[in-house]
């Protein structure tokens, strides 16, 4: 699951490409060494979205919120203690993530996260890792492992899209970096 990307969000990759390539004027011809810091950039840029797609992904193997999927999600709700996690509490930070704006989404997961107990925690846990193992044939696994390892990867994956977002990569913010690093 890959959110859109929108010519507006991509305004500090061209932004960068420009700083560190010099402009597309004299791009004229591309070359290898051009080809590769062109490669570097947008890699570095697009950790904001891989962290969105990431965490549309882990949503996406859960049951679909339609009528076949309501008894998982009232078993979570149940189990976890918090509706932060249903369909109808997320919907709008879904639909934002699926247009490469996951904050909402991401804060949401984490006040989630952050409101269950460790009981809560561990049912939740249980209750997901069961609908992965059905759906994904893993029958091998223990169902309460499967779905801690997928409460702890969303909860990092939240954490990842708001630190991508945190919008300090402006050249005044690198250079008291480089200055802060060269002096140490």
């Amino acid at each position: 699951m890959l959110p859109e990307v929108h010519p507006h969000l991509s305004a500090p990759l061209a932004d960068q490409l420009e700083h560190q390539l010099g402009p597309a004027s004299e791009a004229g011809q591309v070359d290898v060494e051009r080809l590769a810091g062109i490669a570097v950039v947008a890699a570095a840029h697009s950790s904001g979205y891989a962290a969105i797609g990431h965490l549309l992904g882990l949503l996406a193997a859960l049951p679909a919120p339609t009528e076949a999927g309501e008894r998982f999600w009232s078993d979570l709700w149940r189990s976890s203690g918090t509706a932060y996690l249903l369909p109808a509490t997320i919907k709008a930070g879904v639909l934002e993530s699926l247009t490469g704006e996951g904050t909402t989404l991401a804060r949401q997961i984490l006040s989630a996260v952050d409101e269950m107990t460790p009981p809560q925690r561990l049912a939740a846990g249980e209750v997901i890792g069961q609908a992965l193992v059905e759906s994904d044939h893993l029958p091998d696994l223990k169902t309460q492992v499967i779905g801690e390892l997928w409460i702890r990867d969303l909860e990092l994956t939240a954490w990842h899209v708001l630190h991508a977002d945190r919008r300090s990569d402006d050249p005044v913010g690198r250079n008291a970096f480089l200055k802060a690093w060269s002096n140490v």
